[in-house]
């Protein structure tokens, strides 16, 4: 049967013209559009807890390369930036939203902004805790000064 054959008989055939597929296709482009632009919400919960990973990771980093290396590794905190280095190596910034009070033995009595955890060749440190607020939320990021051990505690 021909084209024409099936639309004298009342024969329709199934499908979607090419003109409702772009339409379709439209609708869904803007509607990501909008999305997209509007993009996602910001999590201060979320935003905490991944300030505290890349505190306890730097600081479990820190003992790692100093036992690794042979040698006292530092980890500096910046609490206006917020920030947290890592011995000579490019500060990493924190989410904006969340503070930083620090509680170390060592320090920069020049610049009270910064205050520091040394690891030592053999594991031990300084010891400290590092308290990280955002949103309403508290976390606690504590270093024992015997054995270097970095433990994570919410609410601290």
């Amino acid at each position: 049967m021909t084209w024409r054959n099936r639309q004298r008989s009342g024969v329709a055939e199934g499908g979607f013209t090419l003109i409702e597929v772009l339409v379709v296709l439209t609708v869904i482009s803007l509607a990501l559009g909008v999305v997209a632009m509007r993009g996602p919400k910001r999590s201060a919960a979320l935003d905490l807890r991944a300030a505290t990973g890349t505190v306890a990771e730097t600081l479990r980093l820190a003992r790692s390369r100093a036992v690794a290396v042979n040698r006292t590794v530092d980890v500096v905190f910046d609490v206006a930036g917020p920030t947290v280095r890592l011995d000579g190596v490019q500060p990493r910034a924190l989410p904006s939203g969340i503070t930083l009070a620090v509680t170390a033995t060592l320090g920069n009595t020049a610049d009270t902004r910064l205050a520091a955890i040394q690891f030592a060749p053999d594991g031990s440190s300084s010891g400290g805790r590092v308290v990280l607020q955002g949103g309403g939320r508290r976390a606690q990021v504590g270093v024992e000064w015997l054995t270097g051990r970095v433990s994570v505690a919410d609410g601290g």
